[in-house]
C-alpha cells in the first residue's frame, strides 16, 4: 500500500500538441481513441485524489523557437524540431486546459527539452523537499519520456510505478510490450483503478469526495 504524503504523481506532455484535437502530434499514436481514454483515466485519478495530501506534478516540455536544445537531435526528437511542436510561446505547448482546471493544486516543474522530467529541471529537488519516496508516472509517450523518466527515478532511488491506462505509446503492441516487460524490471505497473485500490484516501476525504 502506497503512503499518500511520500507519493508524487508525474505528469509528461499534458500539452496541447498531443492532447488537443489539432494537435501537431496527436497522431503520433496509431490508435484512435487511444489518446482520449489517456486523457480520460488521467482525470479520473486527479479528481479523486485532488482533495488528498499526494503531490501532482506537471513536467511540460517547452522548446525555444530556434530549438537549439535539439541541435544534434534524431529520432523523434528531430521531428518534434522539424513538425514544430512544443515551440514557446504556441498553442501546441500549452497546458491543456483539462489540468489548468485543478489550478495550483498541481505544481509545475520547468525546463524538460528532452525525455527525462529529471534532466534539466528541479524535479528531484522538488521531490526531496515534499520527502517523496514513491512516484507515479503518466503521460506521454510510453517508450520514451515515460520510460525515461521511469527509469531516472528508480537510479535515483524512488519506487516507481507507471499508471498503465493513463500512459500511451504510439503502437497497442508497444504499449503492452513496455507495460508486460520492459516496467517491471525497474518498477510496479497499475491501472487507474487498482492505484485507488492500493493507495486509499482517509475515511474523511472519501466522505468529501462522495458528497
Amino acid at each position: 500500500m502506497l503512503d499518500l504524503e511520500s507519493t508524487a504523481l508525474i505528469l509528461v506532455g499534458y500539452q496541447n500538441d498531443y492532447f488537443a484535437a489539432n494537435g501537431i502530434l496527436r497522431g503520433v499514436v496509431e490508435e484512435a481513441d487511444r489518446v482520449d481514454r489517456t486523457l480520460a483515466h488521467t482525470l479520473d485519478l486527479l479528481n479523486h485524489y485532488a482533495l488528498s495530501k499526494l503531490t501532482i506534478i506537471s513536467t511540460p516540455i517547452i522548446l525555444k523557437p530556434d530549438y537549439r536544445a535539439l541541435a544534434n537531435s534524431v529520432g523523434i526528437l528531430d521531428t518534434i524540431k522539424q513538425v514544430g511542436a512544443f515551440k514557446e510561446g504556441s498553442f501546441g505547448a500549452e497546458t491543456i486546459p483539462e489540468l489548468l482546471a485543478f489550478g495550483d493544486r498541481i505544481t509545475y516543474v520547468s525546463g524538460k527539452v528532452g525525455f527525462n522530467a529529471f534532466s534539466s529541471t528541479n524535479l528531484e529537488e522538488v521531490l526531496k523537499e515534499r520527502k517523496i519516496k514513491n512516484i507515479l508516472v503518466a503521460g506521454m509517450v510510453t517508450s520514451l519520456c515515460i520510460d525515461s523518466t521511469g527509469r531516472a527515478g528508480y537510479e535515483r532511488g524512488y519506487k516507481v510505478t507507471i499508471l498503465s491506462d493513463c500512459t500511451s505509446a504510439r503502437t497497442p503492441v508497444e504499449q503492452d510490450f513496455f507495460c508486460s516487460y520492459v516496467f517491471p524490471l525497474y518498477g510496479g505497473v497499475a491501472t487507474n483503478e487498482k492505484l485507488k485500490a492500493e493507495m486509499p484516501l482517509s475515511g474523511l476525504m472519501a466522505a468529501a469526495l462522495a458528497a
